[in-house]
C-alpha cells in the first residue's frame, strides 16, 4: 500500500511540474520574488528596489540602507504551486551585499535557490553586479535529487536624467559542464520616468529553448507614500496590476497576474528597513 502510495505522487508531482513550465517560460530555476514587480508585469529589469536581489544584482546599489523582506505567491489558487522567498541586503562601503533564498512546490516535489551577491558603482552612470547560485531539485522518497552552480550578472546605464537601461544574464554557462542541463536567459530593459509620480519600463526577454517576451508596466505614486501599477507580459497574453503601500514600519505589496487559460496569480510581500 505504501510503494501504490509513492507511485501516484509521480504523476501528481508531474503535472503541477506541467503547470509551474506553463507560467515560467520554460525556466522554472528563476524566481519572480517581489509583488510591486509583479503588479508591473516584472518589466523591472531596471527599476529601483529590495527585491533587486533577484532581478538584478547592479540595482543593489541603490538601496542605501541594510534590508530584509518576504514574498509568497500563489499560483491560482493552489497551495502546491506556491513560491516563497526572502532577502536581505547589506551595505557595506562602496559595497552592497545581498542573500536570497526561494523554495517553490511542496513536499513531494520542491526546487530551492540560494544565492550570495554584490553591487558596485563603477561610474558615474554605470553600475554592475554579480550573484553565485546554488539550484536545487528533489521529489519525494528515493526519487530524483538534483543540485547545480552557477552565476548571474547585471549591468545598469543610467542613459540620462531619467531614463535607464538594464541588462541581466542568468547562467551564462555551457551545458556540458553540469549534469543536468540549465537554461539560461537575457534580459534587457529600459524605463523613464515622465515626472517625480510616473514611472514606465519595456523589457525584452529571452530564455533556452523559447520565444522572446515582452513587458511592460507602470508605477504612478497617486497618493503620498500609495502607489498603483499595471504591466502587460506577451506570454500567455498575461496583464498586471497591483498596489503599494509604506507604512512607518514597514513597504507592503500586492500584485496580480492573469494566465488566459489558468486563472490568476497573486503575490504579497513585506520589506522592512533595518535601522
Amino acid at each position: 500500500m505504501k510503494q501504490l502510495s509513492s507511485l501516484l505522487k509521480i504523476p501528481v508531482s508531474v503535472l503541477l511540474i506541467s503547470l509551474s513550465l506553463a507560467v515560467t517560460a520554460g525556466d522554472p530555476y528563476r524566481p519572480s520574488a517581489g509583488a510591486g514587480e509583479s503588479g508591473m508585469g516584472y518589466a523591472c529589469v531596471m527599476k529601483n528596489g529590495f527585491w533587486t536581489s533577484f532581478h538584478n544584482q547592479a540595482l543593489l546599489p541603490f538601496n542605501d540602507s541594510p534590508s530584509a523582506g518576504f514574498s509568497y505567491e500563489n499560483r491560482f489558487g493552489i497551495s502546491q504551486l506556491s513560491t516563497r522567498s526572502a532577502a536581505v541586503i547589506i551595505p557595506a562601503g562602496k559595497t552592497f551585499l545581498s542573500g536570497i533564498y526561494s523554495r517553490f512546490g511542496y513536499a513531494d516535489y520542491k526546487r530551492d535557490i540560494a544565492g550570495v551577491g554584490c553591487g558596485l558603482r563603477l561610474s558615474e552612470r554605470l553600475y554592475s553586479g554579480i550573484q553565485i547560485d546554488y539550484l536545487s531539485e528533489k521529489t519525494s522518497g528515493e526519487y530524483d535529487y538534483a543540485g547545480s552552480v552557477t552565476f548571474e550578472a547585471g549591468l545598469l546605464v543610467l542613459f540620462s536624467e531619467n531614463t535607464r537601461i538594464g541588462i541581466h544574464v542568468f547562467n551564462p554557462l555551457p551545458n556540458s559542464l553540469r549534469k543536468k542541463e540549465l537554461p539560461s536567459c537575457l534580459r534587457v530593459g529600459a524605463g523613464t520616468s515622465f515626472n517625480e509620480l510616473l514611472f514606465a519600463a519595456v523589457e525584452a526577454e529571452l530564455s533556452t529553448g523559447n520565444s522572446i517576451i515582452l513587458k511592460t508596466g507602470f508605477e504612478y505614486e497617486a497618493f503620498s507614500k500609495i502607489w498603483i501599477r499595471g504591466g502587460f507580459c506577451t506570454e500567455n497574453t498575461s496583464f498586471s496590476f497591483g498596489a503599494g503601500f509604506l507604512t512607518k514600519f514597514a513597504k507592503i505589496d500586492i500584485g496580480f497576474l492573469t494566465h488566459e487559460q489558468l486563472g490568476v496569480t497573486s503575490e504579497v510581500s513585506v520589506v522592512f528597513k533595518i535601522k
